[in-house]
């Protein structure tokens, strides 16, 4: 998960002079209407369209067994519409190869402010945790900067934002690196992660709370998932998530702002169930819905 829609600049429009080009800006603002109209259009109507990766459990996978994949069916039931997938590796062309070719027509999950994509609001803020054994003396740890953490071997997903804190505090040194963009149908940096603090090959671990949360809920009983929301210095480690569509398509993104704010209760259900620490807004409280 793991930071990430700056508006795009316009080049300033030639003055125009005399009739003649007073007739070309008369035709071009009568075109404008109809293209502007054109790019709901680009959306399917017959079904939802998402973009996903097939391999990206606890978020998403073929099988359809991610809570992604559950906020997709919520999504689609509401719309009255059938789930349609585009499948491919949530890495480096991920939105060139599916979104932006129109291949699909949603990004389930995308951190608020991408350039490569239209969000909608945020239906969710969450952030970095640290993951340790609930019987370690590091159980009681709650920021980076905390004594006990030095000389420990803490697992980091190499170049994400935790990375710079363990830089600044001295704790990069013993840091066992793992790699941030993979094909996760051949490698898993989380699971590899969670399995070597399993083992006592590293000593902790820090992962984006919406990957880590529900992999220990599902199959790391024995680890203690703590959001790191203390942490006072920059990069921040809270991020607000969205939905993701085309550049342009406002009419989509505002039809999905509205479900988003009239089922927030259905799309937390479905969140906490599945693990995941939610935040507040501004990335410094917990908050217990339903837990």
């Amino acid at each position: 998960m793991p930071a990430w829609a700056n508006p795009i600049a316009t080049g300033a429009a030639a003055r125009l002079v005399g009739s003649a080009a007073l007739c070309l800006s008369a035709a071009l603002i009568a075109l404008a209407a109809p293209v502007a109209a054109q790019t709901s259009d680009l959306v399917s109507k017959n079904a939802l369209r998402v973009c996903a990766d097939p391999a990206n459990f606890p978020m998403s996978t073929k099988e359809g067994t991610g809570y992604e994949n559950k906020l997709a069916d919520l999504i689609a039931a509401k719309l009255d519409l059938p789930v349609q997938y585009t499948w491919y590796p949530q890495a480096t062309g991920f939105i060139r190869n599916t979104l932006k070719i129109k291949r699909c027509d949603l990004v389930i999950g995308y951190a608020q402010g991408h350039e490569l994509v239209l969000n909608t609001n945020h239906y969710f803020s969450s952030v970095y945790t640290l993951i340790v054994p609930q019987d370690s003396d590091l159980a009681s740890v709650e920021t980076l900067t905390d004594a006990a953490l030095k000389e420990r071997r803490i697992g980091i997903i190499a170049g994400t934002p935790p990375s710079a804190h363990l830089a600044r505090h001295g704790l990069i040194g013993k840091a066992k690196p793992y790699n941030l963009v993979v094909d996760r149908r051949h490698e898993s940096p989380a699971i590899n992660m969670l399995d070597d603090l399993k083992s006592g090959d590293i000593d902790a671990a820090i992962l984006w709370g919406p990957l880590g949360g529900p992999l220990v809920k599902t199959d790391y009983p024995g680890m203690k998932v703590i959001p790191l929301i203390k942490e006072e210095l920059p990069p921040r480690l809270f991020f607000r998530i969205t939905m993701g569509v085309r550049q342009g398509e406002k009419v989509w993104q505002r039809e999905l702002n509205s479900l988003i704010r009239r089922h927030q209760d259905e799309i937390n259900a479905i969140l906490v169930e599945a693990g995941v620490p939610l935040v507040s807004d501004m990335g410094n409280e917990v908050l217990e819905l339903g837990q």
